[in-house]
């Protein structure tokens, strides 16, 4: 069992180093990848202030499937090319939308979204999946929040096996 250290308060980059932190003493010694996805939502969910979801979904084919996440119910299954997630994993790159509604061809599982952040996951040259995380808030995601999940995105993927 491990004990999660609060980020509340600190700056963002404070905040990513120890979730960056937390999140390699979680995956130590573990490679499975649904494991590793369930905690991975489960710290970023219960850490950072704000959001209402938090979680994965898995490349299949030529979709997005949905994978472990903390939050409501969510939409199962997301083309790629099509709204913020399959944006972010058809492009490549990450996705940080400050109003989730003004976004063309924004699918709305939780109309209670307002921002979100999608970060693709890859290894080598194979998509994996994306890590999509949603906010009540608007503009709630900034540059800072890229550059730290991709971080912790990196010891998510090097730690894991998909």
């Amino acid at each position: 069992m491990h004990d999660l250290v609060s980020v509340s308060g600190l700056p963002k980059p404070e905040q990513y180093a120890e979730l960056v932190q937390q999140l390699r003493g979680l995956l130590e010694g573990e490679r499975d990848s649904i494991a590793n996805l369930a905690n991975a939502s489960a710290l970023l969910y219960h850490s950072l202030e704000g959001l209402n979801w938090a979680g994965f979904y898995l490349h299949r084919g030529d979709e997005l499937v949905l994978g472990p996440f903390q939050g409501k119910v969510a939409c199962v299954r997301l083309a790629l090319g099509r709204g913020v997630c399959g944006t972010a994993a058809a492009s490549r790159t990450t996705q940080v939308v400050e109003d989730v509604h003004a976004f063309p061809g924004h699918i709305a599982c939780d109309p209670a979204s307002r921002s979100e952040i999608v970060v693709p996951l890859i290894q080598g040259d194979r998509l994996i999946g994306v890590l999509d995380i949603d906010s009540p808030q608007l503009s709630r995601f900034d540059a800072q929040d890229r550059e730290g999940l991709e971080a912790f995105a990196r010891v998510l993927l090097e730690a894991t096996d998909f």
